[in-house]
């Protein structure tokens, strides 16, 4: 765990341990961002099955995980001084700058995969493709945004500590949002994310990616962009239903080119990265390594 700060916010990230070593360079490196109430924790199997092909680099997003420090402190302009998706995709563009990497892979999850596609929209000459990883979109329906949103905010106001104490819920948080439970020590990280996630960055980031602009923008962002883009769906995930992950990726030209650039992983839910690690390793490999 290493700690570097961002627009005066402490950041933690993780890296492969060859990443800033004097080895050869590698062709990019592969910068992994979490989804909402998350953490970099979920990408570390991934990271050591990619070593040392690939160099990978994990941080927690301001306000999550272990980035939950001095966060009123955060300096730049005010326009960014938001949890919105622009403003995390500045974020991860100051930190890349402050480590000296100059040519990356983004791969999201989730809303990690929002903020993917909106740094590579503002920093092209930086982000070589993406990969969104049960992320997708572009469609509102304002019923069911309405009810998500309602129910997120509620679950941020009953947060209590002392759920960490009871040990029935780790086996809970393991079944959540996926096709088969994940192990109780998934289970407890799950628990420890949601437990400790700033209030006010959760619901502000919450609040602030599902308004109606912010999700009829995503399509025209993809539509723009220039870089490999690549999407993985789970067929049984419920939060992010397959149909809006090929929606959105049917703005890319590449996609419009009739390459195939969505894969759905069966027996997957919301959590590709623990779900179906090794399938996910092998098409990993198989964009970045043909891309560079």
């Amino acid at each position: 765990m290493v700690v570097t700060p961002v627009f005066g916010v402490p950041h933690v990230y993780d890296f492969t341990p060859h990443l800033f070593s004097t080895s050869p360079p590698h062709r990019s490196v592969l910068v992994c961002i979490h989804g909402w109430l998350l953490s970099r924790a979920y990408w570390q199997p991934l990271m050591q099955q990619l070593a040392p092909d690939i160099a990978c680099l994990a941080y927690d997003l301001r306000g999550f995980g272990d980035s939950t420090q001095q966060l009123s402190s955060r300096s730049d302009i005010s326009e960014m001084a938001t949890y919105g998706l622009t403003a995390y995709a500045h974020d991860l563009n100051a930190l890349l700058e402050k480590l000296e990497i100059d040519h990356v892979w983004l791969m999201g999850h989730s809303l990690g995969g929002s903020i993917a596609l909106w740094a590579a929209h503002l920093f092209p000459e930086r982000v070589k493709g993406v990969i969104c990883v049960n992320a997708g979109g572009g469609i509102y329906i304002h019923n069911a945004f309405e009810k998500f949103r309602n129910a997120g905010k509620q679950m941020l106001e009953r947060r209590p500590q002392w759920l960490q104490h009871l040990p029935v819920l780790p086996w809970i948080f393991a079944k959540i949002m996926v096709q088969q439970p994940l192990s109780y020590q998934w289970g407890k990280q799950r628990l420890i994310d949601f437990l400790r996630a700033d209030p006010e960055a959760a619901t502000q980031s919450l609040l602030a990616s599902t308004t109606e602009d912010e999700v009829h923008q995503l399509p025209n962002i993809v539509a723009q962009l220039s870089q490999p883009v690549y999407f993985v769906a789970g067929e049984q995930d419920t939060v992010m239903e397959p149909r809006y992950v090929q929606h959105l990726a049917s703005f890319h030209q590449f996609f419009r080119q009739g390459q195939q650039t969505v894969v759905t992983f069966k027996q997957c839910g919301h959590f590709a990265m623990l779900e179906q690690p090794l399938a996910l390793e092998t098409k990993v490999r198989q964009w970045l390594l043909t891309n560079g």
